[in-house]
């Protein structure tokens, strides 16, 4: 049977699922999935904190005996291998599923094709290829793990019209409105982790947590890179090391330094250097880390750029001018030829307020 607009709608329900998980299920994919009897949802399920349980065992266990001889709609490819829990596949052979529509292939080695199989031998009709492009965007995080050995990294940066993040003095608060400032909020609560550099850290003192109301619990990972070992002991990032997960990557320090952010909370790793951004990188995916939020300055930005591990920009500017003294938003890239200019595709522009916020993705 070929896949009709009614599924297509159907998977639309659960890729809105899968969001839900985004930023909470980490090293895992964010799934959805909706299982349907004769044009009526009867099981709704999304991948749940941690990772486990999966999507597909939250609907089941919703739909119940109504499973049988039922469509399940799901977002990525049911996993077929044991973890800490059985085969999603198999568990919709067992309740009776006669029809599976999937969007995308799992490419983790364990799955990749397996689990299509293990439902075809049963006798599951399956269907592939649905709302594709949405299912890859939502997992855009995972499927960077698991075929680069990285995370994604989304560049967040709000600026003047100039292209300006600071006055001179440091001054920074606030550059754009309300509106820009709560969706970055809700940007942080949907990824694992956000980056800063300790020269943020210095100049701001930022707590970096998620402040929407009913969101509070959605702060991810605080991850600073500052190579000496700077950071201040009465740094909020330190003070909230105790609530939320903490990690100062650095390179030499002094051993009682570390002990005591240690003591406190902060997680402390030492590397040979910061100067190597995707060996960092490779680092971030070894905690388990799928999406990291950026929030740093011009110097990281333009150290992620140069690397190429720039995969989104998220650029919001204010109607404003700060003038050619204040601090640029993106940092010396060593640019010998345009030609050598990081090229991005905007994909979005949106209103918030007075400001606009420009969504541009590197090409693949």
């Amino acid at each position: 049977m070929a896949t009709t607009r009614q599924d297509e709608a159907y998977m639309k329900v659960a890729l809105g699922l899968a969001q839900r998980g985004l930023g909470l299920v980490a090293p895992n994919p964010a799934v959805g999935c909706v299982i349907v009897k004769d044009g009526v949802i009867v099981g709704r399920g999304f991948t749940q904190h941690g990772g486990r349980p999966h999507a597909e065992t939250e609907a089941l266990a919703q739909a119940g005996d109504k499973a049988k001889g039922a469509t399940a709609y799901v977002t990525l490819e049911p996993c077929s291998h044991t973890g800490q829990t059985g085969p999603c596949a198999q568990a919709l052979i067992d309740a009776g599923v006669v029809r599976v529509v999937c969007a995308i292939s799992d490419p983790d080695e364990r799955v990749c094709g397996k689990g299509f199989a293990m439902l075809r031998d049963a006798g599951v009709t399956v269907e592939t290829g649905i709302c594709v492009a949405e299912a890859r965007a939502i997992n855009h995080g995972f499927l960077t793990k698991v075929g680069k050995g990285r995370p994604m990294f989304t560049l967040k940066i709000a600026s003047s019209a100039d292209g300006k993040i600071a006055l001179a003095n440091g001054d920074s608060q606030w550059i754009t409105g309300s509106e820009a400032r709560a969706y970055g909020h809700m940007l942080r609560a949907r990824h694992d982790a956000i980056l800063v550099g300790i020269g943020t850290v210095l100049a701001d003192n930022p707590v970096l947590n998620c402040r929407l109301p009913g969101l509070e619990d959605r702060s991810p990972t605080r991850i600073v890179l500052d190579s000496s070992l700077r950071i201040p002991l009465e740094s909020k990032l330190v003070a909230t090391a105790g609530q939320i997960p903490t990690l100062v990557l650095c390179g030499q320090a002094d051993e009682e330094n570390v002990n005591a952010l240690r003591a406190v909370g902060v997680t402390v790793e030492m590397l040979d250097t910061l100067d190597d951004m995707i060996a960092i990188a490779r680092r971030l995916a070894a905690c388990g880390l799928t999406r990291v939020l950026v929030e740093g300055g011009g110097r990281v930005h333009a150290s992620l750029l140069k690397a190429g591990l720039a995969d989104r920009v998220l650029h919001f500017t204010a109607p404003k001018l700060l003038g050619s003294e204040s601090m640029a938003m993106v940092g010396d890239l060593g640019l010998a030829s345009l030609d050598h200019a990081p090229h991005l595709t905007c994909t979005s522009l949106r209103r918030l307020g007075a400001d606009i916020l420009a969504s541009y993705e590197k090409p693949e």
